[in-house]
């Protein structure tokens, strides 16, 4: 853990002391920059967008109780998976996402699952930022 809001207990008494302090708390800053580039390539494999789309694959009974479900990291791999709802049975399937393209068939549910979980990490940026600024904020 870094300290960077370490209390002092004294005042610097001239500018040298000042200075000393002054670049202590770059190099702290340095470390502090250092970690947060860690953690945003490690955050990377976690999995953060989520896209659903509820369907009803036999149009003439039943409702909207089937769906499609990606989860998907920063890297846009993970996994989609597809419910398919019959008044007497449930399937359910799910295929591997590398790069945001599976090397299976995918649905038009199952693309549009894709398709809204890639997207969900602009949309929370965008309702963040209040519209001001749409683009991703990376730590360089």
């Amino acid at each position: 853990m870094i300290k960077i809001f370490e209390k002092k207990k004294k005042e610097p008494e001239d500018w040298k002391e000042f200075l000393t302090r002054f670049l202590d708390l770059e190099e702290k800053y340095k470390e502090l920059f250092e970690e947060l580039k860690k953690i945003e390539k490690e955050n990377l494999s976690n999995f953060q967008k989520i896209g659903v789309v509820r369907f009803n694959p036999f149009k003439e009974v039943g409702s909207d109780q089937s769906f499609s479900i990606a989860i998907l990291d920063g890297n846009d791999n993970g996994v989609v998976i597809t419910s398919l709802y019959a008044r007497d049975e449930n399937r359910v399937y799910g295929k591997p996402i590398k790069a945001g393209i599976s090397e299976y068939n995918l649905s038009d549910e199952e693309k549009k699952a894709i398709e809204k979980a890639k997207n969900k990490l602009d949309d929370n940026n965008s309702s963040l930022n209040h519209g001001k600024n749409n683009s991703k904020t990376k730590i360089q």
